[in-house]
């Protein structure tokens, strides 16, 4: 009678095993995914100081848009979903808003972030456009929690 009830509980658990490495990979491929930014104003390859798409750039919400799906297909499987952290990497929301934020997004970005000579973080700014990363930006301002 003990069979069975082994022979269940081994399938439980290999039904459970293939359901939670789905969610894990439900975060997609780790390639950096290309943003298309043909809307958005475009910046040339000098980095600006501050993100140029705040709240009174005429094409706002198509920022928003692309920085949220830019967010979601190249930030999310280290710093979370919806940009909630689930401790692996910076909650972004907590992120500083206006040029202090910007400032400290621009370096991470660019430099990426290696200790004890392990990468952290990329240096997204080397798979990303700065139009793709500025508009990430624009997404992380209108989803802080910073004050």
């Amino acid at each position: 009678m003990r069979k069975p009830t082994k022979t269940l509980g081994a399938v439980a658990a290999g039904t459970l095993s293939m359901l939670l490495s789905a969610q894990v990979l439900a975060h997609g491929d780790v390639t950096p995914q290309s943003v298309d930014t043909h809307e958005l104003k475009q910046l040339g390859d000098e980095w600006l100081d501050e993100n140029p798409y705040g709240e009174d750039y005429e094409k706002h919400d198509v920022a928003l848009e692309i920085g949220f799906s830019a967010y979601t297909q190249n930030c999310a499987r280290c710093h979370g979903l919806e940009a909630i952290s689930g401790g692996i990497a910076p909650d972004l929301r907590y992120l500083e808003p206006g040029i202090e934020g910007d400032d400290w997004f621009k370096y991470r970005v660019i430099n990426g972030a290696v200790r004890d000579g392990r990468v952290y973080m990329p240096k997204m700014a080397d798979y990303l456009s700065q139009e793709a990363l500025w508009a990430i930006r624009t997404w992380l301002v209108s989803v802080s929690t910073a004050e």
